[in-house]
C-alpha cells in the first residue's frame, strides 16, 4: 500500500508513515518538539514565515490540457511543464533522507464526484491538518482506494527563483495533466486545502456540470438547504451557524443536478478574537485533536489568548466537522431553497435585505462585493470597495463568467430557489456617520427568508441597483428596510449610491465582453433619478 501511495515519486524517503490516526500524529508532533497542547487538548503549532496563502506564488502548468481552458493572468500564472518537472525531481531528491507522512483521503462528500487525494507531508501536524480537512475513507474503502491526485508538501524545500522559474523561494504549482500539486517553501496548511479547491473549480464545471461554490451550507428540519456566500467580515460564519439547523459545511461545496455536497471533512475557522458567547460552536470545537495555528497564549499558561495577533491576525483552527454538535453526519443536502449573498456595505447604500432576479444573482455573484472600513488596514481612511468574483476569485482557474453562467442555468432549472442580497454593514449613513445594521435584525431577516415569510411580500426596486426590497419583514421595523429612508440627508444618500454604483460598473468592465446580455442588463443604473 505504501508503494502504491509513493508511486509518482522517483525516490523513496527514509521513513514513510501511512494513514496515521489523529492521536498518533499529535504524539509524533510533540515528540519532535514541533508543537504543544493547550488547556483544551488542541495541538498548537506555528507555520513559520508564512501565516497565510501567497497568491502571487501560485502557478498552473500551461500545457495541452490547460492552454485553452484556464483563464490566464494575474490570478492564474502560467508555468511550463519543464519547470514543474525540474522542481519535482529536486523535491524527490530533497526528501530522500527524510520522514514523510502519507495520507489517502478524498474531497467531495457525494460519491459520484469524489476526488481521491494522496497527500505527502514532511511534518506530522501538516498531515493532521489533512486528516481534519479532507474526507476520511473507511477501512474498507482504503482497501480498494485508487490514487488520483497527489499533493507533495515540503516546506523545507526552497526554490531558487533564478533557476527554477519561480517568483521567490516559496511556490504552489498545479499540474492538471499529471494530477499533482507541489508546495515548497511554505508551511501554511491552507495552501493544500485551497489547492484542491482550485482543482475542483477546474474539473467539476466542464466535466460534470457541477457548480463549485465558496460558501457555507446548512439544512433545516424539513430538509431545506440554505447557502451563504460572503467575503471576510460579512458574517458568513455567524449567520450560517444556527443551532436549529444542521451544518453541511462551512466553506466549500458543489451544486450538482439534485444535490449540494461538501467538498471537505472539516472546518478551518478563523479564530482571532474568538469568544464563547459570540461563536460558541467554533469555541467548543477547539478540543483534542484539533489543530491551532499561530495563536498566542496568556503569560506562563497554555491557555490561548485569542485576541493575540502578535504572530498574525490570520490565526486558524482546523478540526473535523463532527466537532460541531449539529453537523450533518453525511455532508450532503438537496437543492438549495435559499441563497444568501452577504456584503458588509460600509457606504451605507445597499438595503439590509433584497431579493434578486436570476440576472441580478448572476451579476452580484460575478461582483462578489464587500467593503473595508477605516482602521482595518493602514492607509484606509474612508470606505474602500472590495470585489472578488464568485466570492473567491483567487481560486478560479476558469473565467469567472463560466461560473456565473452555470449559476444562472441552475437557477433557471430551479425557479423555486430564492436568492437574497443581505447587507450586514451600515445604515443611516456611511461608516463614521451611520450605524452598523443590528445583528438581531439581520438574523430576523434571514430567518424570515428561510421560513418563507417574505414570499408574498410586496417588493420595491432599488432606484440604482434594481434589487427588490420587501416592504415589510416580521420582527424588523419597516423604516429600515429601505436604506435611503434611514438617511437624514437624502441628497447625500443619492450621491453615495451613485459612487457605489459606479464602482460596481468599473469592476464589471473586464467581464463585460464575455458576460451575457442578461447579466449586463442587471448592472446598476446611474441615470435613473429618485
Amino acid at each position: 500500500m505504501i508503494l502504491m501511495a509513493m508511486e509518482r515519486l522517483a525516490t523513496r524517503p527514509a521513513q514513510v508513515y501511512l494513514n496515521q490516526d489523529a492521536n498518533t500524529l499529535v504524539r509524533q508532533t510533540l515528540e519532535r518538539g514541533q508543537g504543544k497542547l493547550n488547556d483544551t487538548g488542541a495541538l498548537c503549532i506555528q507555520t513559520g514565515k508564512f501565516t497565510g496563502r501567497s497568491p502571487k506564488d501560485r502557478f498552473i502548468v500551461r500545457d495541452e490540457m490547460s492552454e485553452n481552458t484556464v483563464d490566464w493572468g494575474e490570478v492564474n500564472i502560467p508555468v511550463s511543464s519543464e519547470i514543474f518537472d525540474n522542481l519535482l525531481r529536486k523535491m524527490n531528491v530533497f526528501i530522500q533522507d527524510r520522514e514523510v507522512w502519507v495520507r489517502q483521503c478524498y474531497a467531495g462528500a457525494d460519491f459520484d464526484y469524489r476526488l481521491n487525494v494522496t497527500v505527502m507531508n514532511t511534518t506530522p501536524w501538516a498531515n493532521l491538518f489533512c486528516h481534519h480537512l479532507f474526507l476520511r475513507p473507511s477501512t474498507s474503502e482504503l482497501e480498494t482506494y485508487q490514487q488520483e491526485w497527489v499533493i507533495l508538501q515540503v516546506p523545507e524545500f526552497l526554490a531558487d527563483p533564478a533557476i527554477d522559474g519561480t517568483r521567490q523561494e516559496n511556490f504552489t504549482m498545479i499540474n492538471f495533466s499529471k494530477k499533482m500539486i507541489l508546495i515548497g517553501g511554505s508551511a501554511y496548511t491552507g495552501e493544500m486545502k485551497k489547492g484542491i479547491f482550485s482543482v475542483l473549480n477546474f474539473l467539476l464545471p466542464h466535466q460534470h456540470n457541477v457548480l463549485p461554490m465558496h460558501c457555507s451550507a446548512n439544512e433545516g428540519i424539513q430538509g431545506d438547504v440554505a447557502l451563504f456566500f460572503g467575503l471576510s467580515g460579512t458574517g458568513k460564519t455567524t449567520l450560517s451557524a444556527d443551532v436549529n439547523r444542521k451544518l453541511i459545511g462551512d466553506d466549500e461545496h458543489g451544486w450538482a443536478a439534485d444535490t449540494v455536497f461538501n467538498f471537505e471533512g472539516g472546518c478551518y475557522a478563523k479564530c482571532i478574537d474568538l469568544r464563547a458567547d459570540k461563536e460558541p460552536q467554533i469555541y467548543a470545537a477547539i478540543k483534542h485533536p484539533a489543530l491551532l495555528e499561530n495563536v498566542g497564549f496568556f503569560s506562563d499558561t497554555n491557555r490561548v489568548d485569542y485576541g493575540d495577533a502578535g504572530i498574525t491576525e490570520n490565526t486558524r483552527a482546523a478540526y473535523p466537522i463532527d466537532h460541531i454538535k449539529n453537523a450533518k453526519k453525511h455532508s450532503t443536502g438537496g437543492i438549495p431553497k435559499n441563497i444568501f449573498f452577504l456584503t458588509c456595505d460600509a457606504f451605507g447604500v445597499l438595503p439590509p435585505i433584497a431579493k434578486l432576479t436570476t440576472a441580478q444573482a448572476m451579476y452580484h455573484f460575478l461582483s462578489g462585493y464587500t467593503a473595508k472600513v477605516a482602521g482595518t488596514e493602514v492607509g484606509i481612511r474612508e470606505p474602500q470597495s472590495t470585489f472578488s468574483a464568485c466570492f473567491g476569485r483567487v481560486f478560479l482557474p476558469l473565467h469567472p463568467t463560466a461560473y456565473a453562467e452555470l449559476l444562472g442555468k441552475k437557477l433557471d432549472a430551479h425557479p423555486e430557489v430564492n436568492v437574497w442580497l443581505v447587507n450586514t454593514g451600515w445604515t443611516g449613513g456611511a461608516y463614521g456617520v451611520g450605524n452598523r445594521i443590528s445583528l438581531h435584525y439581520t438574523r430576523a431577516m434571514v430567518q424570515a427568508a428561510i421560513q418563507g415569510d417574505l414570499t408574498n411580500q410586496m417588493f420595491t426596486p432599488h432606484p440604482y441597483f434594481g434589487v427588490l426590497i420587501p416592504e415589510t419583514c416580521p420582527g424588523v421595523p419597516a423604516e429600515i428596510l429601505d436604506t435611503r429612508n434611514t438617511w437624514k440627508n437624502k441628497d447625500a444618500y443619492d450621491k453615495q449610491a451613485k459612487i457605489l454604483a459606479d464602482l460596481f460598473i468599473q469592476n464589471f468592465a473586464p467581464y463585460r465582453t464575455k458576460a451575457s446580455q442578461e447579466i449586463q442588463n442587471a448592472s446598476p443604473q446611474l441615470v435613473q433619478e429618485v
